[in-house]
Order: structure tokens, then sequence, then C-alpha cells
């Protein structure tokens, strides 16, 4: 693990792995992701690199600023509750990092 990773690289590498575990288990393309996942994971990556709190950014349900268009949102809300729960088993680092950094307060806008 890179411990000089930024804490939106951090977002985005745990998104990716949601998001691969999500098409792979539902079987979208085998083991790697399906174009939609793709575009998904690309669409999320640029949000995250035009957040307006950086590294402070709260996780994105407890973000008080929706950047997702709505079509967006509820695709990704899908992955997370379907990926969110499994990622212990998978990926315990990064579903530790998350359920602490989900305790933290929310910035103001």
């Amino acid at each position: 693990m890179n411990l000089s990773k930024s804490a939106i690289d951090r977002e985005k590498d745990t998104l990716r792995k949601m998001i691969n575990l999500y098409c792979r288990k539902q079987r979208h393309h085998g083991d790697t992701p399906c174009k939609d996942c793709v575009a998904l994971l690309n669409y999320a990556c640029r949000r995250l690199d035009l957040c307006k709190f950086g590294a402070a950014k709260p996780t994105c349900e407890n973000c008080p600023s929706h950047c997702y268009k709505p079509d967006q949102r509820e695709r990704i809300k899908r992955i997370m509750r379907y990926a969110g729960p499994r990622m212990i088993i998978y990926h315990p680092l990064d579903a530790v990092r998350h359920f602490i950094k989900n305790k933290r307060r929310t910035p103001v806008n």
C-alpha cells in the first residue's frame, strides 16, 4: 500500500474496487469491468477531481453537495449498496478506512 497517496486517490481506488466487485459479481463481463461500469468509474473520478472539498471531502453519503447527475447517482448508490457490505471481505482495509471517514464531521459549504 502506498501511504503517500492523496485522500482523493484513495477514494478513487476504493471506488474502483467497489465498481469492479459489483461488475464481476453481477456477471457483466467476467474479469474485466463492462463498458457501462468503466464509464461510471470515469465519471466518478472526474467528479472527485472537481470536488470543492479536496482532501477534506466527506464520504458521498455525508456530503452536503451532490455533484452527480441524478441517473449516475442512482447507479453509484446501487453499486455502493451492493459492494459496500462485501468490501469487508474482499478489501477489509478500505472498508475500515471508509467506515472511519464516514463518522467524521462534514465540512460546511
